[in-house]
């Protein structure tokens, strides 16, 4: 296989995008360097970020930077690319996606509090999601007026930025003016209720880093909800909806 076609494929997953591995032990130092050698495509900035056993005997979990993840034998000479499911009982299991979500947790993990803007829980905090948001998206809007019931019934929100048509975009600047606000949440809120306020685009303000991280996580489209299991929920959900998810209800 040339190293334009290989390139060419990886990037035909962008949307299976992570960083990093996460069930399964790493793998052996001569095995992990074979794979490297022969699947990493330094020209086009493809590098390897994690080798780890997989659920498969003789089969790795080979996770690429801000790339797919992909399933090789220890020769490095074939690879898949896609998710292995697992059958039981009570029907298929995603054992990739469950990858991913112990990943999403642990980079949400890293994620400075203060940075974020938070509607904390009433009472006892029963548990939290992550929310990656965007101003201009309709259906923001809509999850954004159910956070009162959420927190209601012990359920903290915590918003990260996520400006879906990019960083030179309206929905970055207001993202960029909530977040540099004497009071973020409050303005978040105004502003998701339709209030046209002026730009305010803070020098600190983390909006590039979180939409950068919201990409590497496999965000495609707003609201983006991380559970604190590291799920992630593509799209809107009611109150009701979210307290089921969460086995809440």
């Amino acid at each position: 296989m040339t190293t334009r076609i290989f390139a060419a494929m990886l990037a035909l997953c962008a949307g299976l995008a992570v960083n990093g591995g996460y069930a399964g032990e790493p793998a052996e130092k001569e095995i992990a360097d074979k794979l490297r050698k022969s699947l990493e495509v330094p020209s086009v900035n493809l590098s390897i970020a994690s080798v780890e056993t997989s659920e498969i005997e003789g089969m790795y979990a080979v996770q690429f930077k801000e790339g797919p993840l992909v399933y090789a034998p220890a020769s490095g000479d074939y690879f898949i690319v896609g998710d292995m499911f697992t059958v039981g009982p009570s029907g298929y299991v995603n054992l990739a996606e469950k990858r991913r979500d112990g990943m999403r947790a642990d980079e949400i993990a890293k994620v400075e509090r203060d940075s974020m803007i938070v509607f904390p829980a009433e009472g006892v905090t029963r548990s939290h999601i992550t929310v990656f948001t965007d101003i201009t998206c309709f259906y923001c809007q809509k999850l954004h007026r159910e956070v009162p019931e959420l927190n209601k019934r012990g359920v903290e929100v915590r918003y990260l930025a996520y400006p879906r048509a990019g960083l030179a975009s309206d929905g970055f600047r207001k993202l960029a003016t909530a977040w540099c606000a004497a009071e973020p949440g409050s303005t978040l809120t105004r502003m998701k209720e339709g209030a046209s306020l002026a730009d305010n685009v803070c020098k600190s303000n983390p909006v590039a880093s979180q939409y950068e991280l919201g990409q590497a996580l496999g965000v495609r489209g707003t609201p983006a909800i991380i559970t604190a299991s590291g799920q992630m929920i593509p799209g809107y959900q009611s109150a009701e909806e979210l307290m089921s998810t969460l086995g809440l209800d």
